[in-house]
């Protein structure tokens, strides 16, 4: 199993992460888009708007080392029927935009810190395994998740945030119940009630 406290190449985990997400986006009907996740006040609709920005923000900050201020540009507007495909599409640019190995040892500035590129990447490997537990949960778990990416975002989850969480990013972590899978684990870590 990787462990992401010493892993210096975590693309492989991003690409198998958003993999993963496109995986759940593809099996979402439309008149699902209006129900709630276990991700604050966001509906299914918003967090993958929410997740279409996160992407496409740190895969334009690849090429200039970190975040510009302000939301991503260009984002498109998404009818209820695309957003498979343009998470897809958001999805293989985020992955080709890292794919240069130079930008993982090269400084990455980020609203949580400046870091090591691949820091950065293996951040958005939880950010996303997180809110892919989180649609998971909320479709009736479609998918058997990938035990080893909740484990390397869990690994990165408690090396990176504070358990009293980090605002704007994560709630403080929760109590998971005794013998809870990694990725209950990782929910409550991330400040998802699992109970």
């Amino acid at each position: 199993m990787t462990d992401a406290r010493t892993v210096t190449d975590p693309r492989p985990q991003l690409r198998r992460a958003v993999e993963q997400l496109n995986t759940l986006v593809a099996s979402v009907r439309t008149e699902r888009l209006g129900e709630p996740t276990p991700c604050g006040d966001f509906d299914v609709r918003a967090l993958l708007r929410h997740l279409l920005g996160a992407w496409t923000k740190f895969a334009e900050g690849a090429a200039t080392a970190g975040f510009k201020p302000g939301p991503p540009t260009g984002l498109p507007e998404v009818a209820d029927d695309a957003w498979a495909e343009v998470l897809a599409g958001a999805g293989a640019r985020l992955v080709a935009e890292w794919d240069d190995e130079a930008r993982l040892a090269a400084p990455f500035d980020a609203p949580w810190g400046s870091s090591p590129g691949y820091g950065a990447v293996a951040f958005f490997v939880l950010e996303t395994v997180t809110h892919a537990w989180d649609l998971n949960e909320t479709l009736g778990r479609p998918v058997g998740l990938d035990p080893e990416l909740s484990a390397f975002a869990l690994a990165t989850a408690e090396a990176a945030i504070p358990a009293e969480g980090r605002p704007g990013a994560f709630e403080p972590a929760r109590p998971a119940p005794e013998g809870a899978d990694v990725h209950t684990r990782l929910a409550a870590r991330t400040g998802r009630d699992v109970k």
